[in-house]
């Protein structure tokens, strides 16, 4: 099947569904040395200091303890907790009983545990920005504070004034508590999974597409553009890692990969726009049995991110800045010239 790259209709944009999963295969997932090569490796640091929130949290006994915690941290307690006039009374009274729950301070030590060297995170930090910088001299670092949310609130979130890290999420499948996710999607979530999901979540900013396009094709393109930043942000970090596959399901999809491409050509799946095939192919699922039982959720992503690989391979003058502010996904798959060989 040809695809036929002249008559491409936008239309409206889908949000992504991030996930995880897969199989096929047994595996290598990076590069021969483990790192891609980096171009941002005499990049100059940047300024980075990280405020780890949670002894003063663990020391809240008191609504007026609360309050003074909200006082001296605005933006935290703005952006994140949602503190506004309506609702400043119940946080203050909800804060102390969080604190003083015991199986919420089982799960604080079991995070300062799993991320107990606050001067190597700000230093993985430090680094993960000090590239981003590089590839956007306009990024500034925002104030960068951890916490332990009891998964009442997000596990990243990240705008130019504020990044929260909600360090539980992260800590890991020995943690006496996990965050209520399918098992395949909290394979992302242990100490290494952190960077990864925060430099796609940081990728957002750059990531530009068409407000009417809401094809697959679009979906994976721009989960692909995502995937790409993160692998140049982080140039140590495997594909296994990225995409929170295993090694094995990873290199099925290798071994695989003109068979899935085949399936997506065969069943004219690049042009749907229905909600439920961008969830089947893009979104969260344990495997996508279409293809093969074998195969994992988010398939359509690790597409989308050889489609980009090869775009930049046959452009090696696109920098990375050119790539993400790219909207036309249809014009990167024809110039890409992706055809994965059986």
């Amino acid at each position: 099947m040809r695809v036929d790259t002249n008559n491409f209709a936008w239309r409206r944009w889908l949000p992504l569904f991030l996930g995880l999963s897969l199989s096929l295969g047994a595996c290598k997932s990076g590069p021969a040395d483990g790192c891609r090569p980096d171009a941002a490796a005499g990049a100059p640091a940047v300024a980075m200091r990280v405020q780890r929130l949670e002894p003063v949290l663990f020391g809240i006994k008191t609504p007026a303890d609360a309050q003074q915690f909200m006082d001296a941290n605005r933006t935290f307690a703005r952006y994140y907790l949602q503190r506004q006039p309506a609702n400043e009374k119940e946080l203050a009274g909800g804060l102390p009983q969080l604190a003083t729950n015991a199986a919420f301070q089982q799960l604080g030590r079991e995070t300062a545990a799993a991320f107990p060297d606050s001067a190597a995170l700000t230093k993985d930090l430090g680094e993960l920005f000090r590239r981003v910088h590089y590839y956007f001299p306009d990024f500034r670092v925002p104030p960068t504070v951890t916490y332990v949310s009891g998964f009442l609130n997000k596990d990243i979130y990240v705008n130019d004034s504020l990044l929260v890290l909600s360090l539980d999420w992260f800590v890991g499948p020995k943690a006496s508590k996990r965050p209520d996710l399918p098992q395949y999607m909290l394979r992302r979530y242990t100490p290494a999974g952190l960077l990864p999901m925060l430099a796609q979540n940081v990728s957002s900013k750059y990531n530009r597409h068409e407000l009417t396009a809401n094809t697959v094709l679009d979906a994976m393109v721009h989960a692909g553009k995502a995937l790409y930043f993160a692998s140049q942000v982080l140039p140590c970090a495997s594909d296994s890692l990225l995409m929170g596959y295993t090694g094995r399901e990873l290199a099925g999809l290798k071994d695989n990969e003109a068979r899935v491409w085949g399936h997506f050509l065969e069943k004219n799946l690049l042009y749907a726009t229905t909600p439920f095939l961008l969830q089947k192919y893009v979104g969260e699922r344990p495997n996508v049995p279409e293809i093969d039982k074998t195969c994992p959720g988010r398939v359509g992503q690790w597409v989308g991110l050889q489609i980009v690989r090869k775009y930049v391979a046959e452009h090696p003058e696109v920098s990375l800045a050119r790539l993400m502010g790219e909207k036309d996904a249809q014009r990167m798959l024809n110039e890409s010239h992706y055809r994965p060989k059986r």
